[in-house]
């Protein structure tokens, strides 16, 4: 892993080069996804079976109740004690997301009002396989549960035609009725469109890998997702000479074994901690099961930063708008006020990335490969719509009616004109 120097000529020509290489990664698997899409919009069921077998070798797209509740009887009592505690967590800080209407009546007694809905429907997505993450379908469901919604779909990929237990018990914790073994852009494009077995939602939301990402924008319109990309994860880490290069290296380790994609960064003005970061990684690597994919994402994609000023630190940190972002220095608040683009904020030595992927109580779902720029991580707005609701008064259209004529007549919407003319009174 190279240590990039801010001192150097060319650092920021060689970083964005850097920060690039993964985002084009991103957008040169489009054309498959695309094709995907095609076939599941043209044969339904059929092709979501197809790609089933292909990718997850199964072969039954919607499981059993009978094979469910087998599935969640043989997860051990110390699992589902975590997930209840992780669900009563998380239930309780997006439950403090209230969103609030607004009734107005103006001085003309026109009244605007301003309402929350649910939304019908959703998917979410918990990715699956190889790999299941419980955590996923607390953190996609509960602000959904909070908002309203009534009806919750849950696709989640299996692997040898079975599903992960503790997603399944975590699905009933959220009282999810509708469970799909499906993944990748054949289930996204199932939960979009429909098929004869699945009925389409409204939205579709929840992290997943390049192919989910792609597909979720190639169906943005037809359905809605999160405005947001929710990719392959991220980390950067800011640290100083206060910092513990083991638990800095550790939380390399622990966001590069989610995806050979995941993005790793490590911001520092003290070289002698970077080097010391750098062999602690190398060291724990060999300690944990996903060595092989940790070790791609850190190798192709990690980036070690040598930085001399705290004004250049938070230009980058802005640049990269992180998923998750680690401030291990002992005095944070001097940057922390100028730091604007970054989905979650982790404050302090003890403030570690992986604790809030589980229970903490804010959302893991959140903006990657720079979405942090625009857009935040899921809560419980995203599971609503908002609507404006418009009462004129007689004396409210006579009043301001005049104005809107003008304006109307200005840009040459004649038509607009003419309806509130026909609505004020003739004298």
């Amino acid at each position: 892993m190279e240590i990039l120097k801010s001192n150097n000529k060319n650092f920021d020509k060689k970083l964005n080069f850097l920060l690039s290489k993964r985002k084009n990664k991103f957008q040169s698997n489009s054309v498959s996804v695309i094709n995907i899409i095609k076939d599941v919009k043209k044969n339904g069921d059929k092709a979501v079976l197809k790609y089933e077998k292909k990718f997850n070798k199964n072969t039954k797209i919607v499981p059993s109740y009978k094979s469910i509740i087998k599935s969640i009887n043989s997860l051990s009592p110390k699992v589902k004690k975590a997930i209840d505690i992780a669900y009563s967590r998380i239930y309780k800080f997006h439950s403090l997301q209230k969103f609030k209407n607004i009734s107005y009546t103006d001085e003309f007694k026109n009244k605007l009002e301003y309402k929350y809905l649910p939304l019908a429907s959703v998917a979410i997505y918990v990715p699956g396989s190889s790999v299941s993450y419980p955590s996923s379908v607390l953190m996609n469901a509960i602000p959904a549960i909070v908002a309203g919604v009534k009806r919750i779909v849950m696709i989640s990929p299996s692997y040898k035609g079975k599903q992960n237990p503790a997603v399944l018990y975590a699905a009933k914790k959220c009282k999810i009725k509708e469970i799909y073994s499906i993944g990748g852009p054949s289930g996204i494009a199932a939960v979009a469109y429909g098929t004869n077995k699945i009925k389409k939602v409204d939205k579709i939301v929840g992290p997943g890998n390049i192919y989910v990402s792609a597909a979720k924008k190639e169906v943005f319109g037809d359905v809605g997702i999160e405005g947001m990309t929710a990719g392959p994860s991220e980390v950067t880490i800011v640290c100083d000479k206060y910092s513990n290069p083991e638990w800095i290296a550790s939380d390399l380790i622990g966001q590069a074994e989610h995806d050979n994609l995941a993005q790793c960064i490590l911001i520092s003005k003290d070289k002698n901690l970077i080097e010391k970061v750098k062999i602690e990684i190398f060291k724990q690597l060999k300690e944990i099961p996903r060595t092989s994919l940790a070790k791609k994402s850190l190798i192709n994609y990690g980036i070690l930063m040598h930085i001399s000023s705290n004004k250049k630190i938070i230009d980058i940190v802005n640049n990269i708008a992180p998923e998750h972002l680690e401030l291990n220095i002992k005095n944070y608040k001097s940057i922390l006020s100028k730091i604007k683009n970054s989905g979650s904020i982790c404050l302090g030595k003890y403030a570690v990335m992986a604790m809030t992927d589980y229970n903490v109580g804010s959302n893991h779902v959140l903006p990657t490969n720079a979405s942090a720029k625009y857009s935040s991580g899921i809560c419980v707005n995203d599971f609503c719509k908002r609507i404006s609701y418009i009462n004129l008064s007689k004396k409210g259209i006579e009043t301001l009616g005049p104005s809107v004529i003008t304006l109307a007549n200005y840009e040459g919407l004649v038509g607009h004109a003419q309806s509130v003319i026909k609505r004020i009174r003739r004298k």
